[in-house]
């Protein structure tokens, strides 16, 4: 496995957002549950990250055929106050995909602006379009 490919992808995130900046955030996990991250049985379609006492927490993630339990993310003070920031703005922090690097996995996370249901219509035809032109 390439060290750059990733483990899971939230292709939904794509759909329902128009992704901004990303950073890439290590997690506080336990042996099973990088061993299932390994073995792509985690999905992180539904999951959403909130921030809890200044610190950055990854809910709903999905193990195997469980939700897991709240993932503490490791950021620095001054990545999460940016955060922050954006966060009161308008945007939400939407987890994009996990990254193997060697023993660690990390998280790609983005701030997002949710997509209206006409820029979804517009981001299917401009998909189909693309698709025909092939």
């Amino acid at each position: 496995m390439k060290s750059n490919a990733a483990v899971v992808m939230n292709r939904k995130a794509r759909f329902d957002y128009v992704l901004g900046d990303e950073l890439e955030v290590g997690m506080v996990l336990s042996g099973v549950e990088v061993r299932a991250m390994r073995d792509h049985h985690a999905q992180i379609r539904g999951a959403y990250v909130v921030v809890r006492k200044g610190e950055l927490w990854l809910v709903g993630m999905t193990l195997g055929s469980e939700v897991s339990r709240d993932v503490k993310l490791l950021a620095t003070k001054r990545q999460i106050a940016g955060l922050l920031r954006q966060k009161v703005a308008g945007f939400s922090i939407v987890p994009v995909k996990l990254l193997p690097l060697k023993r660690h996995i990390k998280l790609v996370i983005a701030l997002g602006r949710g997509k209206k249901a006409y820029d979804k219509r517009q981001t299917i035809k401009e998909r189909d379009l693309a698709r025909e032109r092939k």
